[in-house]
């Protein structure tokens, strides 16, 4: 799916990039920034999530680092702290849908048991993911494809390895080992 105010090929250009940011912050239940200048999109985007009631979560870093003085700026205006992926989940998992069962099902009579807030069971994943992981950045699509784990689940380990400092986000949605 595609979304944008902006028609189909238009060049991107620094001043879309706060509808940008508006529409990924509306979609989102909340918005993690880990790095944020004085002056920055990741700002702009906690705003935009703040204004649309959705959670505004910041991982903290060094005060003395330039790159991450509106980040502690946010943090000392109310955003929650977090160190992994786990506490965002604490906020935003009850938020989640859960799935609607259809009424005739051997589940809808039996009633439904919600999934279990931590979606790793084991390091077994997490060791199937990064085993794919090398120097040249993959994409996010390949690794589910190539992991057969669900979209879920992987983004859930990337996004705790990217917090515990183990990869780094690239462009066009890739990602190598730090």
């Amino acid at each position: 799916m595609i979304i944008s105010e902006l028609p189909p090929g238009t060049r991107p250009q620094t001043r879309h990039f706060p509808c940008r940011n508006r529409l990924v912050s509306g979609l989102a239940l909340g918005v993690v920034v880990i790095e944020a200048a004085e002056r920055s999109g990741s700002l702009i985007t906690a705003r935009f999530a703040l204004e649309q009631g959705r959670e505004v979560f910041a991982v903290p870093d060094s005060p003395m680092d330039s790159h991450c003085r509106g980040l502690n700026r946010l943090i000392r205006q109310g955003a929650t702290l977090i160190q992994n992926a786990d506490e965002v989940l604490e906020v935003v998992g009850p938020m989640l849908p859960q799935p609607a069962l259809w009424e005739g099902s051997a589940e809808g009579r039996q009633g439904y048991a919600a999934p279990s807030a931590d979606p790793v069971d084991s390091g077994a994943e997490q060791q199937r993911l990064t085993a794919l992981l090398g120097v040249t950045p993959v994409g996010v699509d390949d690794l589910i494809r190539l992991s057969e784990l669900t979209p879920a689940l992987v983004i859930t380990i990337l996004l705790e390895l990217e917090l515990a400092g183990r990869i780094d986000r690239h462009a066009g949605n890739r990602v190598p080992i730090s």
